[in-house]
């Protein structure tokens, strides 16, 4: 290969690098296949039949792979931070002149041997820093596996679409069964390991997004 092509070839895989960096892992949202039971044969001449029934004392809230549950999003963080640093230090030294057998050492009546010195050092700094967010709404996510403790993984996202693009939300944890309310919701405070993304895909959200450029030239690979 020639040196000219060589260095393209490392300039590109730089550049390739430096703009999929900190891009995230891509999760698959979509729910489980479901489980096919095979129905049990059919038998005539009884009072009860298998395959009709009612189920007047079951419990409806989510226990079983394949599950859908609610979940309430009533998320609120609120973080701030301050600092503050002041020093100050100063110093000062004098020489005088020195005494030989009672006559100050000099040139001309002039002392050359005395000397002050002083120094002074400050510093002040100050920092600030505060965020808030905030979601509410409503997602209704499936369940993907029963733990052997008998918690549910669960995962699910949805997708809102405008005339402007794509609006989505997504959420994956565990929940204990006990946390599971009559109605078969949970609030997302309940949620163990809980990643929970609110994202958008368009016009409007590629106008909000910098260039592979600008983030090439913020990226780990480009020194400041």
């Amino acid at each position: 290969m020639k040196p000219r092509k060589f260095i393209l070839v490392v300039v590109l895989a730089s550049l390739m690098t430096g703009c999929g960096f900190g891009i995230p892992q891509r999760v698959d949202y979509s729910p489980p296949p479901p489980v096919i039971i095979a129905a049990p044969p059919a038998t005539s001449g009884a009072i009860y039949q298998d395959g009709i029934d009612v189920r007047l004392f079951e419990d409806l809230r989510a226990h079983r792979v394949g599950d859908i549950i609610t979940i309430r999003l009533n998320e609120n963080t609120t973080a701030s931070k301050s600092s503050s640093t002041a020093t100050s230090k100063s110093g000062d030294a004098d020489i005088a002149t020195p005494n030989i057998l009672g006559q100050d050492v000099s040139r001309d009546g002039n002392p050359i041997l005395s000397a002050a010195l002083s120094s002074e050092a400050e510093f002040s700094g100050e920092g600030s820093s505060a965020q808030s967010n905030s979601l509410d709404g409503d997602i209704t996510v499936t369940v993907i596996q029963r733990l052997p403790n008998g918690n549910l993984m669960i995962r699910g996202e949805k997708w809102v679409t405008l005339n402007q693009g794509d609006e989505f939300i997504r959420l994956s944890g565990i929940i204990r069964p006990a946390d599971i309310a009559p109605d078969n919701s949970v609030a997302s405070s309940r949620v163990a390991d809980a990643r929970i993304t609110y994202s958008s895909k368009g016009v409007l959200a590629a106008a909000n997004k910098m260039g592979w450029l600008q983030r090439f030239l913020q990226s780990m690979w480009f020194p400041n």
